[in-house]
């Protein structure tokens, strides 16, 4: 089977750090096109935006849409009414709406649609998924904390409304305890610490519960310089599973169990060539609703203004 011919929507810092290499270690995929306002890559064919691209007359198969959730629903629709299978970074969209009717679309119009999580193609995620469907779940709590100027800087489009603030790296553990759980869990409360100058929280204190009622807590921050915080801590009535390192890490009783580098994109990519094959998608928003329902039932704190 010929190999997937991709066009990279977006080449900005999270395309060039993950999805360029990840594209070119992975078989049955083939980058030949770049749709960015502010960049190019060597090559490639290159244009300004999606628009100039399906218009161009390249011949391409897919697109991998890297830009920010505000705006992406126009590009993600204009690909699949061109015909094309399409990838989105996470998270998926700016609105829950949007997100499911792309969802229709692609299925009107027979193509993939693929919402990645890519903390759930950490190492230790599925070996931690099957593990507490064999114990007796008692507790769960979520520190994410890191340092927004080492991971954002300069990207001001992350404070806007629909940027999501500290919630573009908490979706990422909301994504793996939503994978994990043997049960789902809803919010029942929510603390949301805005900047005094900014649109989007930058910490967050959430509180679930399971449809058990077991007591799910995460704690999101991104004023945490130094070591950063990725950790998932799961109490069991057999005793405690962690995952460390944005899931990359998992120890069992209190002993390693799996460490290991990350591989995450390219088994997105992987992934994402399966799915074309098979004329599939996958598209859980799940922890695009969750993180819908903190903004509903968040209480809003004012904290001290934030400068890049």
């Amino acid at each position: 089977m010929s190999s997937i011919r991709l066009a990279i929507v977006g080449l900005g810092k999270i395309a060039r750090d993950q999805h360029l290499q990840a594209i070119a270690a992975t078989d049955g995929i083939e980058l030949v096109a770049v749709a960015s306002r502010n960049a190019k890559l060597d090559g490639v064919h290159c244009f300004t935006d999606i628009d100039a691209l399906l218009a161009s007359g390249v011949e391409i198969d897919a697109v991998s849409l890297c830009t920010p959730p505000q705006g992406r629903f126009e590009q993600a629709r204009a690909a699949l009414l061109a015909g094309k299978h399409v990838m989105l970074e996470k998270p998926p969209g700016a609105t829950i709406a949007e997100v499911f009717a792309l969802d229709r679309l692609a299925g009107q119009q027979g193509r993939s649609l693929y919402a990645t999580w890519h903390s759930r193609e950490a190492a230790a995620v599925e070996p931690a998924r099957k593990l507490l469907s064999e114990r007796k779940v008692k507790s769960v709590h979520v520190e994410w904390k890191e340092d927004v100027r080492h991971w954002h800087p300069g990207q001001d489009w992350i404070w806007e409304p629909g940027g999501l603030g500290v919630f573009d790296p908490g979706i990422n553990a909301l994504s793996i305890v939503t994978r994990i759980m043997p049960e789902s869990f809803h919010l029942v409360a929510s603390d949301l610490s805005f900047p005094a100058n900014r649109a989007a929280p930058i910490a967050a204190d959430l509180e679930f519960r399971s449809a058990g009622g077991l007591t799910l807590t995460a704690a999101f921050d991104w004023r945490q310089t130094g070591p950063q915080t990725w950790d998932i801590r799961v109490e069991t009535e057999e005793g405690p599973v962690v995952l460390t390192h944005g899931g990359s890490r998992l120890f069992v009783d209190g002993a390693a169990q799996i460490v290991e580098e990350d591989r995450e994109y390219r088994n997105l990519y992987k992934h994402f060539v399966s799915l074309v094959n098979a004329g599939q998608s996958d598209t859980d928003f799940s922890p695009l609703v969750h993180v819908a329902d903190a903004f509903m039932l968040g209480r809003r704190h004012v904290v001290e203004t934030f400068e890049d």
